[in-house]
């Protein structure tokens, strides 16, 4: 634990949150290369944020908090890596749509089943309760705050 937690601050709860999330994150991370050691931390935006049935870069980048710029970046690194394609958008032909290949739709299945997993040992750390409630407030946290 000594790895994540700062000496600069006392542990409170947005502290907390923070070095769990570089925690669980560092967990997802190693899962990915596994798969592929060209996989970068980087890349989850991407992977979190992508739409079932294609996505827009501006949307991509909107959902992800990025520019437009630096997600076309991570873009092109999982194109290039064959995890992503351009293709037109059915709405627009002008536009692209960013979507997985077959390969990124494994790497996605690998990161569920990752998340699966630490999913599960939450419920090992916590009691089933205890992660039930960990959901709930951090739900009420995401929608209500």
């Amino acid at each position: 634990m000594e790895k994540y937690l700062a000496a600069t601050h006392p542990p409170h709860i947005v502290a907390l949150l923070y070095e769990a999330y570089l925690r669980l994150s560092d967990v997802v991370f190693q899962a990915g290369k596994a798969i592929d050691p060209r996989i970068r931390p980087a890349h989850s935006a991407v992977f979190f944020h992508m739409e079932h049935d294609g996505i827009r870069l501006s949307r991509l980048a909107e959902k992800a908090q990025m520019t437009p710029q630096a997600m076309g970046e991570l873009v092109d690194d999982l194109e290039k890596l064959g995890y992503l394609r351009r293709v037109p958008d059915p709405a627009d032909r002008r536009a692209k749509l960013i979507v997985f290949t077959d390969r990124g739709d494994d790497a996605l299945r690998a990161g569920y089943a990752a998340i699966d997993d630490l999913e599960r040992r939450l419920a090992v750390l916590l009691g089933e309760d205890g992660r039930s409630g960990l959901h709930a407030a951090l739900t009420r946290v995401i929608t209500d705050f």
